[in-house]
């Protein structure tokens, strides 16, 4: 029986819908944020909170889990380096949705999905300028 088993199909087979997923999932972490229909962001919301929570725990086994989930050797490097330590101290809601409208063409809901990321680790990825006051010259 399916109780609750809510899933998207997409009007996709199998096996495309998984690698559709397991796309946009890798594009994610790499890229840190996608533009997408909306309900395409919901389903790939689902595997990239849970692909954080794998994550988190560091270990190989984790690391062989995310990459035979993500299937880009870039992405789980980003994902266990940047991403993952970045959400250590969040329990889930890894990710956000933001709208942005319909697309002219065919009506499709838009919307970014992306990290949410902690205001303290996005100061410090971004690259450190030297905060020394100006010296005079005479």
């Amino acid at each position: 029986m399916r109780h609750q088993r809510v899933m998207k199909k997409f009007g996709r087979s199998t096996a495309h819908r998984k690698m559709l997923m397991r796309s946009l999932v890798a594009n994610l972490v790499i890229a840190e944020s996608i533009k997408t229909t909306l309900p395409k962001a919901k389903e790939a919301r689902k595997d990239a909170d849970r692909i954080v929570t794998i994550a988190k725990k560091g270990t190989l086994a984790a690391r062989r889990l995310a990459a035979s989930r993500l299937a880009q050797p870039k992405a789980v490097k980003k994902l266990f380096e940047k991403i993952a330590p970045a959400m250590k101290d969040r329990n889930g809601g890894y990710t956000r949705i933001v709208k942005l409208g319909t697309r002219k063409g065919d009506g499709a809901e838009i919307c970014i999905l992306q990290w949410v990321m902690p205001e303290n680790t996005a100061a410090a990825a971004a690259p450190a300028e030297a905060k020394e006051p100006a010296k005079e010259v005479k």
